[in-house]
């Protein structure tokens, strides 16, 4: 069948089938209030599908700007189409889609950061939220401070007004608007960082300060830092999903994204210059969010990540290929069962049912989440969704065997050699420094993991602890012994 090359777009909203969703206002009367760092399709599946419910609620002032630092790909796909686009929700039911209308407008940073800093520094702009992946803050992750050596940090600090990293816009924005005595914005994080308003907060302040105490004083005391929980599996779009969303719409579609039915916002009800009205459209605003952000990282996050290295090397493409074999699923599940004793949930949280729709969702057959695509930058993710449990564990003297073949797993995973010698295309900031620790290394497990668990911007101080370094050693030496699939059949069976 030939699809239609006429591109979503307003002109033709009233021309979609009658089974599409559309913006339920008047999206002409819309103006900005937000601006989101990291335009990807995780935002525009989860944040920018809250805030369009909050526009069919009236609340017109809280459009969407949207900022890539880096790629003008979802700029140059989004502008032709008013940056309208589709949200594909996919179950094996079958698929619902629906026009999103809360995006605005989007810039890319690197090709005009005046005119990126201009946006933020508007006071109608109230809140600056970001998803940039946990390598966007420019941190070490074990310590959660700036790193003041970091390639852009060092840039932003000497180009002040022209900044690359998503620290270095903050900063200058907030400069711009306490230059001109207006409050600042909030500052809302969507990303998988441990405490990630905390976090985000010491980041920009410690940056800030490098440029001037008084600055960093001043974000410290006026700025709000609300912590977040975020959840919903959004795979990456593929030139097939572009197709059958277009075939769907009767129009084409460049950028739409993909995602299951299963959303979550928890929030810190805490901003400098209001917020829509959240809890209207299902986010839960709460005191603390530590307990369902540390739930999210520990079990969803972690075993996520456990099925994807030891996926990936056992030949399985996607998250739901390898949670069709019954040893995977229940490596899954072994992961959440050693990371659930070291939460401590409000009272109600039902861990079990929490731990069984995981679960449910990683299998779901009609979200096709490569395993590849949630191995990359593990450096960065791995003290929040693996490490911090097994501190917590060994603390309490409680075996962390299911924990330390998931480590294995990356440190196999980051050698960039296959089990059957192909080439892993491993993307991570510290993807060189790995390369050259395995080659020095070589294949021995021996040699390898104590290298790898050295590395202090990953492990800090943990990869010198005795009973880690054995556990994580002795499950290296099997993934090399008996390759990833055979090692988790034999663990999950003993």
């Amino acid at each position: 069948m030939r699809l239609n090359s006429t591109r979503l777009g307003r002109a033709n909203l009233d021309r979609l089938p009658p089974g599409i969703r559309r913006p339920a206002y008047d999206r002409s009367r819309v103006t900005p209030g937000i601006v989101h760092l990291g335009l990807g399709a995780f935002h525009r599946a989860h944040q920018a599908v809250v805030i369009d419910d909050c526009l069919a609620t009236g609340a017109a002032s809280w459009g969407i700007v949207g900022a890539s630092l880096r790629s003008p790909d979802t700029r140059d796909a989004l502008t032709p189409q008013d940056h309208l686009y589709t949200v594909a929700v996919r179950a094996a039911e079958g698929t619902e889609h629906r026009v999103i209308g809360a995006l605005l407008d989007s810039v890319v940073a690197r090709e005009n950061p005046a005119r990126l800093i201009e946006r933020m520094a508007d006071p109608a702009i109230r809140i600056v939220s970001l998803t940039v992946t946990e390598k966007g803050y420019c941190h070490t992750p074990q310590t959660g401070d700036l790193d003041e050596r970091h390639p852009d940090v060092v840039h932003d600090l000497n180009n002040f007004d022209a900044p690359r990293s998503a620290p270095g816009f903050i900063v200058a924005a907030l400069a711009r608007r306490r230059a001109q005595g207006l409050p600042p914005f909030t500052v809302l994080c969507c990303d998988n960082l441990a405490a990630n308003g905390h976090t985000v907060q010491r980041i920009v302040t410690q940056f800030a300060a490098l440029r001037s105490k008084d600055l960093g004083k001043w974000i410290a005391d006026t700025a709000a830092f609300p912590s977040t929980m975020v959840d919903r599996i959004v795979p990456e779009t593929t030139d097939a999903d572009r197709d059958a969303v277009s075939s769907a719409l009767g129009f084409r579609d460049a950028w739409p994204v993909m995602t299951e039915p299963f959303t979550q916002w928890v929030v810190e009800d805490r901003f400098t210059a209001g917020r829509p009205d959240l809890a209207a459209t299902g986010v839960e605003l709460v005191t603390d969010v530590k307990p369902f952000e540390l739930m999210k990282l520990r079990l969803l996050n972690a075993s996520h990540s456990a099925l994807a290295y030891l996926g990936y090397l056992a030949g399985y493409e996607t998250i739901a290929d390898t949670m069709q074999d019954p040893h995977f699923a229940r490596l899954a599940a072994q992961v959440m069962e050693e990371a659930a004793v070291t939460l401590t949930m409000p009272a109600g949280t039902d861990l079990a049912a929490y731990r069984a729709s995981l679960l449910k969702r990683f299998a779901n057959p009609a979200l096709h989440h490569r395993t590849w695509q949630i191995a990359m930058d593990g450096s960065q993710k791995l003290p929040q969704r693996l490490l911090g449990a097994m501190r917590d564990r060994l603390a309490k003297n409680l075996p962390i065997a299911t924990h330390a073949l998931a480590v294995a797993g990356w440190m196999r995973y980051v050698t960039a050699r296959d089990e059957q010698g192909g080439a892993i295309d491993v993307r991570d900031p510290l993807a060189g420094e790995f390369a050259g620790l395995a080659r020095e290394a070589g294949p021995v497990a021996e040699r390898l993991a104590p290298a790898l668990l050295g590395v202090e911007k990953v492990f800090g101080p943990l990869g010198a602890e005795p009973r880690l370094r054995e556990a994580v050693t002795a499950a290296l030496g099997r993934l090399y012994k008996d390759g990833a699939r055979r090692a988790v059949e034999t663990h999950v069976s003993a």
